[in-house]
């Protein structure tokens, strides 16, 4: 793919220069994703976790620009069909323990969805050991992307 590197080994940064790359590789991220995945996102404030979403999403059949940040309402439900729902949860405005309870966190990881966690550091604690982590920072020319736990068929 043009502008940023195939999904290269594990932990490898890649380099992506535009928000139609950053989709492009949530897209193929999304093609492996099975039901019952997390998707761990960090990185800072405007970085690219939500467009990284709006890839994953074109990998489900959505269109991108239905994808929002669900920065007040903690969670957006996207039913996909045959791959069930894809579950959207941004974090960035929880800051205790009662909030992420309140969202129903727990249940949500453990529904069986494929669910997509921005601000994952937030709920640190309750993120299942083998959910694929994605690092979004700010590069010199545009994004660098490190991606953690991937499924195999994206190493």
């Amino acid at each position: 793919m043009k502008g940023h590197e195939a999904l290269a080994p594990p932990g490898a940064d890649r380099s992506c220069q535009t928000d139609e790359e950053t989709m492009a590789l949530g897209e193929e991220v999304g093609r492996a994703l099975r039901p019952g995945q997390v998707v761990a996102l960090t990185g800072p404030l405007g970085a690219g976790k939500t467009v990284f979403v709006k890839g994953i999403s074109r990998a489900f059949g959505l269109d991108p620009a239905t994808i929002t940040s669900p920065t007040f309402t903690f969670v957006h439900r996207h039913e996909t069909g045959e791959r069930g729902p894809l579950i959207h949860v941004d974090l960035f405005r929880a800051e205790t323990p009662r909030e992420l309870a309140s969202i129903g966190l727990d249940e949500i990881l453990n529904a069986g969805a494929i669910v997509v966690v921005e601000w994952a550091e937030r709920a640190e604690a309750h993120l299942p050991a083998d959910c694929m982590r994605v690092r979004i920072d700010y590069a010199a020319e545009g994004r660098r992307i490190r991606i953690e736990n991937p499924h195999p068929s994206i190493i």
